[in-house]
């Protein structure tokens, strides 16, 4: 295979990946805390609900975020060096 054909392969598959992160993110609940909640952890408390948060749909779009964020990233990289 020729460095054309990664780089389009690569493209057409980042290209599916980035829709598919900003369908996941667009998915997600409004955090009421956001960047004060992050930085000061004020309004934060340990209930059932945040400890079982990861079993959640909240929890696992969160995952599914990450992953996807990090595809993204590593095949963009991929993608540059090509």
């Amino acid at each position: 295979m020729n460095n054309e054909l990664i780089v389009t392969i690569l493209s057409v598959v980042d290209i599916i990946v980035s829709i598919s992160l900003i369908v996941v993110i667009l998915m997600q609940s409004k955090n009421a805390s956001g960047l004060t909640g992050a930085l000061g952890g004020m309004g934060q408390t340990n209930t059932y609900w945040d400890k079982n948060k990861g079993r959640s749909l909240e929890g696992r779009l969160a995952k599914y975020t990450k992953i996807l964020a990090a595809l993204f990233i590593i095949i963009s990289l991929i993608i540059s060096f090509l």
